[in-house]
């Protein structure tokens, strides 16, 4: 099992450096680390008394690395899910921000294990999570897998300028399938042919 540092390190390697995505609604990020949270969390590196894409701009790997630690693991209480889920969870949680636990939330309901989708993990999700997995434990991890990359499709369905982070221009897997992808069992990858036909409403 790989360590909680670990993982955060192989996130910052998937998101990797400086962008400012006009299209992006997370705006100025580096090493995932997006400037909203930056200056949710007061991040004033260059201490001008405001968190600019300056600021976005200096912050460095290791920098990320404790702010994914911090607010991503620890303070969400991932390391109560089930081992299996916590990668991929840490992953979206970099991503989607409390979205990735509710995505946890509905597809634990869907399985029969009911709980609010809140986007907090407490006492019930852990409840239902440990059931889940005693029920499914070499399918828990993949299933979440697939939520999310229906999640991101769903997602570029309703924002046509979010297409792009989901579909290649050549028509291929974008990067938030293939992330997606990255957490589950390759017999669950979809094929070009199915991904392609999965994306053709979008013209």
């Amino acid at each position: 099992m790989k360590t909680p540092r670990q993982i955060a390190a192989d996130i910052i390697a998937r998101e990797g450096g400086f962008v400012d995505d006009p299209d992006d609604p997370g705006g100025a990020t580096n090493h995932g680390v997006t400037i909203h949270t930056m200056r949710r969390l007061g991040l004033d590196l260059d201490g001008d008394g405001a968190v600019t894409v300056a600021d976005v701009k200096r912050l460095t790997r290791a920098q990320a690395v404790e702010v994914y630690l911090d607010h991503y693991f620890t303070r969400p209480g991932i390391a109560h899910l089930p081992e299996p889920l916590q990668a991929s969870v840490f992953d979206m949680m970099v991503n989607a921000g409390a979205n990735a636990v509710k995505i946890l939330q509905r597809l634990l309901t869907e399985m029969g294990f009911p709980c609010v989708a809140d986007g907090a993990i407490g006492p019930l999700t852990i409840a239902a999570a440990e059931r889940a997995h005693q029920a499914a434990p070499g399918h828990l991890a993949d299933a979440y897998a697939i939520a999310r990359r229906n999640y991101y499709y769903g997602l570029a369905d309703a924002r046509p300028a979010s297409r792009k982070y989901a579909r290649r221009r050549d028509g291929g897997k974008g990067g938030w399938i293939t992330r997606a992808e990255e957490f589950l069992s390759p017999r669950y990858h979809l094929t070009d042919a199915q991904h392609r036909a999965r994306v053709s409403a979008w013209g």
